[in-house]
């Protein structure tokens, strides 16, 4: 099939690695160009490196209220065009409710929820007909994940949002999407892992109850995320898409 990818050209946020490079790096190979971000300067060089000519980075931290006006000018700058973006962010702090304190709820307020907002609502405004804006989300959307409060806390609503922004943007031809990833196995979710007794014993009981009884390929996700994010699904909006085996329990 053809994504339709060849020359549009993406904002894809986190992808110095995991979801989002693997995203990026699909985007790439199906002839589309991107601009790549992460907060550390030498991270981002090295993943824009990898990706080839075609993929070019910027330090940016997803709370700063400028990283929107930055990224989307640095697609135009470099590419001549912005066709879409993936707002994806690293995982804020695992713990339970008596775990997590104010300032870590806060930093994770301002980065994962309105940083993800800002760069919405600045690409909302960019975008023409055609255009998409993919989260990258988590299965937490539909059923919390215990040990990660503050995400069960976060992303139902950033989930919330995406359909609002989707109802207000499809009558101009823009989409909405949401791709929610289970348990993918990338350093964040090896570093969950890692938080127990016996990192080995938690990841076959994690697979287990994974009807495919394995942990997903960061490149199974990132092909799925190219696709919703292509041309090729031009009649998907405003829907919650999970990547996760088979995890989820609902329809």
């Amino acid at each position: 099939m053809d994504l339709g990818l060849k020359d549009r050209v993406y904002v894809v946020t986190g992808a110095t690695r995991g979801l989002g490079h693997a995203t990026a790096r699909e985007l790439v190979a199906d002839g589309a160009r991107v601009v790549v971000s992460g907060r550390d300067e030498k991270s981002v060089a090295e993943a824009a490196a990898a990706l080839g000519p075609n993929a070019v980075g910027v330090a940016v931290d997803n709370a700063d209220p400028e990283a929107a006006a930055r990224l989307i000018g640095a697609a135009r700058e470099h590419f001549g065009r912005f066709n879409g973006v993936l707002i994806s962010v690293g995982g804020p702090p695992a713990g339970f409710v008596a775990d997590n304190t104010d300032e870590q709820w806060q930093a994770a307020f301002e980065s994962v929820f309105l940083g993800a907002v800002r760069l919405a609502r600045a690409a909302a405004t960019e975008l023409e007909a055609g255009g998409v804006i993919g989260f990258v989300l988590s299965g937490s959307v539909y059923e919390p994940i215990p040990g990660l409060t503050i995400s069960n806390g976060l992303r139902p609503g950033l989930a919330g949002f995406a359909k609002s922004l989707s109802d207000e943007l499809g009558p101009r031809g823009v989409r909405v999407v949401g791709v929610l990833p289970g348990r993918i196995d990338t350093d964040r979710v090896r570093e969950l892992d890692a938080l127990s007794a016996d990192p080995e014993a938690t990841r076959a009981a994690s697979e287990s109850r994974i009807p495919l009884r394995r942990y997903g390929k960061p490149e199974e996700f990132g092909r799925v995320a190219a696709f919703v994010l292509s041309p090729a699904a031009s009649y998907l909006t405003g829907v919650m898409v999970p990547v996760d085996g088979g995890a989820r329990h609902g329809f």
